[in-house]
């Protein structure tokens, strides 16, 4: 644990620093390092506790430039947000939010090679300023981090670096005091997790007081291309990681199979075998395994009547693109195998 934490304490000073130079997103890259330490339900706490402290550091250096008309606007509506994304913690499993997250940092990746000064609004309507305060509140109450998602709506605005980094840190210790609360209430943190929150918290205080040396050496063009950067590599290394952790924790797998002369594309997900399949003449179909009981009403009936005439039945659910889902009896005898097909209307 104590390698763990001085590898974490080093790891988040240079992440800070990227991060004040991005605009923000240090917590999206260091979720992957925390998943491979704590339970993914702790995460958020300990990512809110480091967060927490940078952010107050970041208002203590950099308070002069805060825009304090995005704030007002910003924040209330992210508070009730942040309680229903905390909430939901105990029943959403936040690695696929995660997912969710890393394909729109993902997306900024044309802003990279887009030539020229980037177009400045200056000034966004006030009910845009709600809705995004909303979804911030509700992202990170799920994953402990705003970061880079809302980034793009900074620096579309048109703030200088240094009023981007005071207003984000403005707008974000309020929902990370919240998130503090909450999770504390529900039970949603550890020993472990406060250690290495604590561990982030030292090393944000760090970055903050040293970075406004760094920031007078890029310029304001340098600092977005940067910023639009952080993005996307951070959007790569947070699916990467997300995208490794569901397939070992939901057991998914993909494999070919050959039956009844047709080759068949087989998807396993959480113990369930999903089979793909196109043909010219029948189109795009997905099959899933069935059981009887999950059988409607009447089919039951057929499926009770068959069973008393054949040695096993496979029972699969095909869902097509057109039409309405069908039910397939894969009736065996001696060897010899009988299909039937149905839907919810046979009887």
């Amino acid at each position: 644990m104590l390698l763990h934490s001085i590898l974490l304490f080093m790891g988040t000073i240079i992440a800070f620093w990227v991060s004040a130079i991005c605009g923000g997103g240090a917590s999206l890259l260091l979720i992957p390092i925390l998943n491979l330490i704590l339970p993914g339900s702790v995460v958020p706490f300990s990512l809110t506790v480091g967060t927490f402290a940078g952010s107050a550091s970041r208002i203590a250096v950099f308070r002069k430039h805060i825009k304090w008309p995005i704030f007002l606007w910003f924040v209330p509506f992210s508070i009730p947000a942040v309680v229903l994304g905390a909430w939901l913690i105990k029943f959403v499993n936040p690695d696929y939010l995660q997912l969710i997250v890393a394909f729109f940092l993902i997306l900024n990746l044309p802003e990279l090679f887009r030539s020229g000064k980037i177009a400045e609004n200056g000034k966004y309507p006030k009910f845009l300023l709600i809705i995004l305060g909303f979804f911030a509140g509700f992202v990170s109450g799920i994953t402990g981090a705003i970061g880079l998602l809302f980034n793009r709506f900074y620096l579309k605005y048109g703030l200088s670096k240094e009023e981007i980094i005071a207003t984000r840190a403005a707008n974000e210790i309020v929902l990370h005091f919240i998130k503090l609360i909450i999770y504390i209430t529900i039970g949603l943190y550890s020993k472990t997790a406060l250690w290495l929150g604590l561990t982030i918290a030292a090393a944000t205080v760090i970055s903050s007081y040293t970075v406004k040396y760094i920031l007078p050496y890029l310029s304001e063009a340098l600092f977005r291309k940067i910023g639009y950067g952080a993005m996307v590599s951070a959007g790569m290394i947070l699916m990467a990681g997300t995208v490794e952790k569901i397939i070992a924790r939901d057991k998914i797998s993909v494999s070919r199979i050959s039956r009844n002369h047709e080759t068949e594309s087989v998807i396993s997900w959480r113990n369930t075998d999903f089979v793909i399949e196109f043909a010219f003449d029948d189109g795009f179909e997905v099959e899933r395994p069935v059981q009887p009981e999950e059988l409607p009403a009447l089919l039951k009936q057929n499926y009770y009547h068959l069973e008393e005439h054949y040695d096993r039945i496979h029972l699969e659910k095909v869902f097509t693109v057109t039409q309405k889902p069908e039910y397939e009896f894969y009736c065996y005898k001696k060897g010899q195998l009988e299909k039937f097909t149905y839907t919810d209307e046979n009887r």
